[in-house]
């Protein structure tokens, strides 16, 4: 299904930016927007797409799709960029604006669809799972590669992964860090659908549009209730996710070859 775009613009101003915002008709279609590094995590995109979030709260949109540009959906933290050199208080900040993006799209009124392919490890699978429905390319690849690296889960992942999922399998791909594919994770309900390579974007924005036409209240009542368990326990995981990202930063862990947390 086809629908008129309203125009493209960088989430929080008017230059181009490494996340982008784009009207199609009631649906806010949010890109990341660094392509050459496989959309990693840096300090300029997180913000941005908290800003994008945000916009799209105060457009009242029916619904989002959040997807990716170039050949990733999101490959994590880009820890090829030289790490800047911070105080506890400074890395507690940086950690909280990142878990911003689970608590913009879990509070977020309609639906939020993810469209992923390439690449969604670490922060990119933490911002993938986050919303209400993922839909897959079947060569995507998912992983939580922190444990490998000496870091830490943030996202609340810690309950949303064992929410999807169940306990076992979730130790296994956080303990492990081994990837699976679109198809495998949509066997395990780590998604909901896996479809073919490229179709990603196109079903994801379909059924955006499809949720967006439903009644907006019984809508949004359906996704609270629904959250309302899980929703319940991911402060307290965000809470503790920090302290322990803290202690990861602090422990010199993390100075392990880092090169397949990125995929780059």
């Amino acid at each position: 299904m086809q629908h008129p775009a309203e125009g493209t613009a960088p989430a929080g101003g008017t230059e181009p930016g490494v996340v982008e915002y784009e009207r199609d008709g009631e649906v806010a279609v949010v890109r990341l927007n660094r392509p050459h590094r496989l959309n990693a995590v840096d300090g300029t995109l997180t913000p941005a797409l908290v800003a994008a979030l945000r916009r799209a709260h105060a457009e009242e949109v029916g619904a989002v799709v959040l997807a990716g540009r170039g050949r990733a959906f999101c490959a994590g933290h880009d820890l090829k960029e030289e790490p800047a050199v911070e105080t506890p208080l400074q890395t507690r900040a940086r950690l909280e604006e990142i878990q911003e993006v689970t608590r913009l799209v879990r509070r977020f009124p309609g639906p939020v669809v993810a469209a992923v392919h390439g690449y969604a490890l670490g922060a990119g699978a933490e911002f993938a799972l986050c919303c209400d429905v993922v839909v897959a390319a079947e060569d995507a690849r998912f992983g939580f590669p922190e444990v490998g690296v000496g870091l830490s889960v943030t996202g609340g992942i810690s309950t949303l992964l064992p929410a999807l999922v169940g306990w076992a399998r979730a130790k296994e791909l956080l303990l492990l860090g081994e990837h699976v594919t679109g198809t495998e994770a949509a066997a395990m309900g780590l998604v909901a659908r896996a479809v073919p390579t490229g179709t990603h974007e196109e079903v994801a924005l379909d059924l955006a549009h499809r949720m967006a036409a439903r009644p907006r209240l019984s809508t949004s009542l359906a996704k609270r209730v629904l959250d309302a368990a899980v929703d319940s326990q991911v402060e307290r995981s965000l809470a503790t996710e920090v302290e322990h990202a803290l202690l990861t930063s602090l422990s010199g862990e993390d100075e392990a070859p880092r090169e397949e947390f990125t995929g780059a």
